[in-house]
């Protein structure tokens, strides 16, 4: 069966639940997800929704980081935390006569998560470790510099990650805060599926919601990317430059038009080989291994990205030659051949993007929190089947700010 969408009532709040049952295998999954929990709720802290979630990954007070730990191993229990730039996530999967058991757990941890001082110092050293290593990898640090470049003075212009010093300045009532104005039912969305039927998924999600408090959910503000072309240049001892560019991009995830924007993008950047920037800048001049870009077509914003390598005697030769593609792209438009070899691709290859349980509920998630109805991914496949060339053109014309690059440059 394909997946529902379904309602709970949790003292008045309605909370949406996603289910598919799937009796393949005795397993059962799920995922706990916070809406505007993410990133772009840290403030003046930046990397605080990531380090909340890591400090939930640490178990309950009762039982402490190593005794949660045995006793998910115990009974093979998959559990993870992570928080995105909207959303924070808690998951979980086992196999069906050891669910209940997890269900206990997840209950526990989130009633009472072991928030300590010593937990809270162990994560913030390992997380301040990897952050120190970032400082030598180089696609990071263009990447960061480009959303700062693209989204100065948002939230999004700060690394979701946070640097070694806000990370530092995090305190333990910060993580309190952050994770009890957050983990509430009016934010929570609810994805379960596998070897149970919707009544047991039900009497699972309402045990999880119960220690949750009813809380609130504030609309998710929408930032678009500078139209104004910057250009930031940071010099590292490295043998290639690395390049990363960025433009807005007036696509909102609600958009009509989306699925033009999927074919758009496959063919400029995201199809591999074959895909415009590939064809010109690697096969016809050698200057780089690859290169891609894509949409980021988020709730909370859009912009067109891309990124490669070259050498660093090459970087200016690359660049402009990026700007060149993109602005005769936006003024051309495809070829009939393009559109064929995208449709054939975009829709032969959608059984691989739809055979697990995971993928299906994941799809499912991403068709409601965009605020469609559950299945419209079919009617979006139908849409691209009848897509005509002079329909995408007349999108791809539609879109010059994509031509207003900017670009964050690591060299030497």
């Amino acid at each position: 069966m394909s997946a529902t969408l379904h309602f709970l009532d949790a003292n008045g709040t309605k909370v949406p639940m996603i289910f598919e049952e799937d009796r393949s295998l005795p397993l059962v999954t799920l995922q706990l997800i916070f809406q505007k929990s993410g990133s772009i709720e840290d403030g003046n802290r930046s990397g605080l929704a990531r380090l909340s979630a890591k400090m939930l990954a640490q178990g309950s007070r009762k039982l402490g980081n190593i005794g949660f730990a045995k006793a998910l191993e115990e009974r093979a229990i998959r559990f993870g935390t992570h928080a995105g730039v909207e959303t924070l996530v808690v998951e979980m999967s086992a196999l069906k006569e050891h669910f209940p058991r997890g269900i206990e757990l997840l209950v526990e941890l989130l009633r009472d998560p072991n928030l300590t001082k010593e937990s809270l110092e162990q994560v913030k050293t390992t997380t301040i470790g990897a952050l120190m290593r970032k400082r030598s990898d180089y696609d990071y640090i263009a990447s960061v510099n480009l959303k700062r470049l693209l989204f100065e003075g948002t939230p999004l212009q700060n690394p979701s990650d946070g640097t070694p010093e806000t990370i530092g300045q995090i305190t333990l009532e910060d993580i309190r805060s952050f994770l009890a104005t957050h983990l509430v039912q009016a934010r929570a969305i609810l994805l379960i599926g596998g070897d149970l039927d919707l009544n047991e998924a039900r009497s699972f999600a309402k045990s999880l919601l119960a220690p949750l408090p009813p809380g609130s959910l504030e609309p998710l503000p929408f930032y678009n990317a500078s139209d104004i072309p910057k250009e930031h240049l940071e010099k590292e001892p490295t043998q290639q430059a690395y390049i990363y560019f960025g433009a807005p991009y007036y696509v909102k995830i609600d958009d009509p038009d989306l699925y033009k924007s999927k074919v758009a993008m496959f063919i400029l950047g995201s199809g591999g080989f074959g895909s415009r920037l590939m064809e010109e800048i690697r096969v016809k001049r050698g200057l780089a291994y690859s290169a891609y870009s894509f949409a980021r077509v988020n709730k909370s914003h859009s912009y067109f990205t891309g990124y490669l390598q070259t050498k660093v005697e090459n970087q200016e030769e690359a660049r402009k030659l990026v700007q060149q593609i993109v602005e005769e792209f936006v003024q051309k438009g495809a070829s009939q051949e393009e559109l064929d070899a995208a449709k054939q691709f975009i829709l032969g290859s959608e059984p691989l993007r739809n055979e697990t349980l995971s993928q299906r509920l994941s799809r499912a998630f991403n068709e409601f929190y965009s605020g469609r109805p559950i299945g419209y991914s079919q009617k979006e496949l139908e849409q691209i089947q009848s897509l005509t060339l002079q329909e995408l053109n007349r999108f791809i014309k539609s879109h010059p700010e994509m031509t207003r690059l900017s670009y964050s440059i690591v060299t030497r």
